[in-house]
């Protein structure tokens, strides 16, 4: 391999690394685990019930089953949806909202109401049943838990839990078919339990142990997730699997009551997460956020009057129910009220709060005792969170050497004592309400200092993220700016390098801080070492020539460039940012740079290119909440096969039309085959889906036959000629079959949009590198030796002209297009899940996602394919431009980073983190794919760039 090679194979690799492993440092700075040991267990002594039953409802939306009548489509009657849970809200219980954290998911969503935490954001990738627990539950603390329902669920509680305190009856996982009646998965809950209670008449032992006090049931109901995914939270079917839910806890009700005989049961119903409108959850979209909490039966209160409606606010006063008291939470305080209500310890990792803390406004519990009880509970509550506190205080005060303590507790040896003792003091003479606001206080004041100690390495990993990224924008630039120029002052900065590096890990040595920091900390260095190695000198040079001063035109050009970015990153929250960036790319690009020579001597190319152009302009401002649209989904795939064949009748052109057509349907038969088969299978298994008679075994085999084989196919069987653009056509015949079945509505027809301005913006950008230069065309003989000098200097060795700076936007444009062309740009979840069910309709989602990442991914080897094509086409070295792009690209990233938030609403907070690891990822990702594109083309443009060489000589 040539030194040139290597240096780029050594950058293309580097920046690869440097870019994945730093999506970590986002994670490590706002979202580490906040699990510790060695907690000390409380508890107030107070029993309120003598057992309890969890009800969760997954995937329920808080509107659809408070509201009177969420679905006026389907429901006439004068009936409510739920009836049964509504007339609870309004006659013996109390109801409000439960806020969820971001991620959205079920694992994370169950962790907080049963455990009191919120795991870091990386917990949902952490596995369903196979990775135990390590932290402390609600169920592990009750003297029994029953558990029934997913299989995906209770094993996340029973394994590591102590041995015989949680029993679990789930269904066979495939039996989580998404293609059929969900709510069967709930009535084969409610019948476990029936049997529980029946085999209990006749084993004494089961009887006894079902009799015990704090005895825990839990109910988990999956049938409204996987209706919700399959038919979306607006449908008749999720509709009747809320009135399927509502019957059952009627029934779960009926049965307490008729196998105990007492009234000391309390029930509450809540649900992990909500259902945004497309069927999907993860993110923080309000609609997965908010989730119903009912509660009712002993010790709970009442429904309390309203009048004035101030606990209510828009997203409620359709309800009906803006005259009953509506109490929020958040999601881990249900931990402390199921804590709170059966009197057992409470789970030592909690940071939830008790809504009874706050004596300004009403909780959840009765108030028989005049508030005794409340106050005692608030106390254990302050005492728990403090706690929590306690223990990551000592351990980051042992690690640190220059360690600051949180302010508010600064002044004392053990923190929060002296406020432990005041609060113990006033329960002592009866000041109930006083100990209650002491105790709120103890608690926010506890919460804040675990952020304080959550996000205390915030600044120092700041520091490091903005130095590295810098010095990769400085190493990359470097490469391209001055390649191969001979390195000075090595020994000293090299010096300097390992001396930082080695300063840096014996800090985080001391400090014992994870093994990622020193990882972290080898990038900046190795960077700013290679950078001042390379550039020093020919800077020297540039500035001793006076070249460096007054460039105030490199300065408008960083400027501008800058800006184009910024805009990028708008793009990510305004989607109609990427059509007026095609809008200006077909009318004012043109209009302003092109030769006029190129205007007039190829008005098709033109004309294709602004046609192209505002067509594409059209995807990013539809509507993202699409409805399955057979006939949008067949009409794509009609485009991509005409597209096909006119393509290769172009590429065939030079004989007699019928001939040409002969030949261009016998070279690509198989791949047209494959997508006719693809559209027809696809037609199929929609029509059977829609009329819920599950997706056909045949359906499926082919369904995964023409998808697996079109995709292989340019691969097994490559195309037998030359050109670049009979591969580039081969390439797009293999993920056509891709977009049509595993589209909704639109993406076959942005895919064939997208593929064709692709291709066109090749023979633009040719057409015009090969114009003659102003300044070589007024010249005469001398411009021309000069023009021909500068051609052999691109030929031999990259030199950058200014207009690559505008390709390498153009493609970092393209790359930020065909990952949001069609899709939501607040997250990966906002893709649709309907189309994976015709190739899976059994719960995988590890496979789902796989799938959905497939056709995430695919537009990236149609741009790959052409980005290479374009260097060759331009008499570039492979990856030249591209490497440009990876330079600039770290601009957005870092402003990314520096918007991630662990603050404010859910949506802020999953968008934030959602963009930062979006920029990333695709900047890994493209660096991957642009480097197998030279692979893809290489048969091809390896001829192309000979004859290119051979073309220059002959014009010398």
């Amino acid at each position: 391999m040539e030194p040139a090679a290597k240096s780029i194979t050594r950058l293309l690799v580097t920046g690869l690394l440097f870019h994945l492993i730093y999506i970590g440092t986002v994670f490590d700075c706002y979202f580490k685990s906040p699990v510790v040991h060695g907690m000390q267990p409380f508890n107030a002594g107070v029993s309120l019930a003598k057992r309890l039953v969890l009800i969760v409802a997954d995937g329920l939306r808080a509107d659809s089953v408070l509201s009177y009548n969420a679905f006026p489509a389907y429901h006439n009657s004068t009936e409510p949806i739920a009836p049964y849970l509504r007339s609870i809200v309004r006659g013996r219980g109390a109801f409000g909202v439960s806020h969820t954290h971001v991620p959205t998911e079920s694992r994370p969503g169950h962790v907080a109401l049963i455990g009191g935490m919120y795991e870091d954001v990386s917990a949902v990738t952490k596995g369903w049943k196979t990775n135990p627990v390590d932290f402390d539950s609600v169920f592990n603390q009750s003297s029994t838990t029953f558990s029934f329902g997913s299989p995906d669920i209770l094993p996340i509680f029973a394994h590591g839990a102590i041995p015989g305190r949680i029993h679990t009856w789930s269904y066979d996982e495939n039996d989580e078919d998404f293609t059929k009646e969900a709510s069967a998965l709930d009535i084969w809950v409610l019948e476990r339990l029936e049997t529980l209670f029946q085999n209990a008449t006749s084993d004494q032992g089961l009887d006894l142990q079902l009799r015990r006090e704090k005895t825990v049931f839990f109910l988990h109901l999956l049938g409204l997730d996987v209706t919700g995914h399959s038919y979306r939270p607006h449908s008749r079917e999720y509709m009747e699997n809320i009135k399927v839910v509502d019957e059952i806890v009627n029934r779960t009700e009926h049965l307490f009551s008729q196998f105990y005989g007492d009234d000391e049961t309390v029930f509450v119903f809540t649900a992990d997460h909500g259902m945004s409108k497309i069927g999907n959850h993860g993110d923080g979209d309000p609609d997965n956020t908010r989730t119903p909490l009912i509660a009712w039966g002993k010790g709970i209160r009442g429904p309390l009057p309203d009048f004035s409606q101030s606990s209510h606010d828009e997203y409620s006063l359709p309800w009906d129910l803006s005259d009953i008291y509506r109490r929020d939470v958040e999601q881990a305080d249900v931990a402390a009220l199921m804590a709170s209500l059966v009197g057992i310890n409470w789970p030592i990792n909690s940071v939830g709060v008790l809504p009874d803390v706050d004596p300004t406004r009403p909780g959840f519990l009765e108030g028989g005792d005049g508030g005794r009880s409340k106050a005692k509970l608030a106390l254990v509550n302050a005492k728990v969170v403090l706690e929590h506190f306690r223990r990551k205080h000592f351990l980051k005060k042992k690690n640190m050497l220059f360690y600051r303590a949180f302010g508010p507790f600064s002044h004392e040896k053990n923190p929060g004592e002296s406020d432990v003792t005041d609060i113990e003091l006033l329960i002592a003479v009866e000041e109930w309400y006083k100990a209650r606001e002491a105790s709120a206080r103890l608690i926010q004041k506890s919460l804040d200092g675990l952020r304080y100690l959550q996000t205390y390495d915030q600044t120092l990993i700041r520091v490091m993220v903005v130095i590295a990224y810098l010095g990769w924008t400085a190493y990359g630039a470097t490469a391209i700016l001055f390649p191969n120029q001979p390195k000075s002052f090595d020994s000293t900065i090299s010096g300097a390098a390992l001396v930082a590096l080695g300063v840096s890990w014996t800090l985080f040595a001391i400090q014992k801080y994870p093994a990622t920091f020193y990882i972290y900390a080898v990038f900046p260095c190795y960077f700013w070492r290679e950078t001042l190695v390379a550039s020093s000198g020919p800077l020297h040079e540039l500035y001793r020539s006076g070249k460096l001063r007054g460039s105030v035109k490199l300065l408008l050009q960083a400027v501008l460039v800058i800006a184009a970015l910024q805009a990028m990153v708008i793009g990510y929250t305004h989607r109609i940012v990427w059509s007026i960036g095609f809008l200006a790319m077909g009318f004012i690009w043109p209009d302003w740079s092109w030769p006029e020579h190129v205007l007039k001597e190829r008005p098709a190319m033109c004309s294709m290119w602004i046609v192209l152009c505002v067509t594409t302009a059209v995807f990013p401002v539809l509507d993202v909440n699409q409805s399955e649209h057979l006939g949008l989904i067949m009409l794509g795939g009609v485009f991509m096969l005409g597209g096909g064949i006119l393509t290769g009748l172009k590429l065939g052109s030079g004989g007699k039309i019928f001939a040409v057509l002969r030949l261009v349907l016998l070279k690509d038969r198989w791949q047209i085959v494959l997508l006719v088969l693809t559209m027809l299978v696809t037609a199929s298994s929609v029509y059977n889906l829609r009329s819920k008679r599950g997706l056909p075994l045949a359906n499926q085999v082919l369904g995964w036959v023409a998808l697996v084989s079109a995709s292989l196919f340019p691969f097994v069987h490559p195309p037998k000629f030359r050109d670049p653009y009979s591969k580039i056509l081969s390439y797009f015949l293999a993920f056509s079959a891709c977009f049509v079945i595993l589209s909704i509505s639109v993406e076959g027809l942005f895919f064939v949009s997208y593929s064709a301005l692709l291709v066109v913006w090749v023979e633009v950008e040719a057409a015009i590198r090969a114009s003659p230069s102003p300044t070589s065309q007024g010249q005469g003989a001398k411009g021309k030796a000069v023009a021909g000098k500068k051609t052999k200097e691109n030929a031999a060795g990259y030199q950058l002209q200014a207009d690559d700076l505008r390709i390498a936007l153009f493609f970092l444009f393209f790359v930020q297009v065909a990952f949001f062309g069609t899709g939501n740009v607040a997250s990966i979840s906002s893709f649709y899940l309907d189309p994976v069910y015709r190739l899976i309709p059994i719960f995988s989602p590890f496979s789902m996602a796989a799938l959905l990442m497939f056709k995430i991914v695919a537009p990236f080897v149609i741009l790959a394919s052409v980005f290479a094509t374009l260097n060759a086409r331009l008499r570039l070295p492979p990856f030249s431009l591209f490497l440009i792009a990876l330079t600039l690209t770290d601009v957005m990233t870092v402003t990314f980073f520096f918007r991630v938030t662990d603050i404010g609403s859910w949506l802020e907070i999953g968008q934030s983190i959602s963009f930062f690891c979006i920029t990333s990822l695709l900047v890994v990702w493209s660096a991957g794919v642009c480097a197998l594109g030279e692979g893809l083309m290489a048969g091809t443009l390896v001829e192309y760039r000979r004859r290119r060489r051979v073309a220059v000589r002959k014009d010398d």
